[in-house]
């Protein structure tokens, strides 16, 4: 079993969060609603950021406090646990509201800043 380190934790935030802002452009919260795929695709994105996020170590978390760690990962848990009931308002208002601050705090992470564009910074899945 591989251990995957911080900086990779960070960068798949990144690689998630802006192909997320990438699928939501020139789309709108009745998008969202009417089309299945962009919304399944879109909660499955912040969940990968909450999981990400979950997974990095608690001490580079207070290192970064600029981002807020625990509200990512509580809406990961959302999302993950009560799957029938998500609230859809929620997750257009924070692809529009929150992902960019997100997405831009973790650019100007030196980890973070390298010459892969996201998505998919990560080697091929070993599946």
């Amino acid at each position: 079993m591989s251990v995957i380190d911080d900086a990779t934790r960070l960068r798949h935030m990144l690689d998630a969060g802006c192909e997320a802002l990438e699928m939501s452009k020139g789309k709108n919260r009745d998008d969202l609603a009417n089309d299945r795929k962009l919304s399944l695709a879109l909660v499955k994105l912040l969940e990968t950021v909450g999981e990400a996020a979950y997974k990095v170590s608690q001490a580079k978390r207070l290192e970064l406090d600029q981002i807020e760690f625990e509200k990512i990962i509580k809406m990961r848990h959302r999302l993950v646990h009560n799957y029938f009931d998500i609230n859809y308002d929620v997750i257009w208002n924070t692809i529009q509201n929150s992902l960019p601050e997100l997405v831009k705090q973790l650019k100007e992470i030196p980890e973070c800043s390298n010459d892969m564009t996201p998505p998919f910074s990560t080697p091929t899945n070993k599946w």
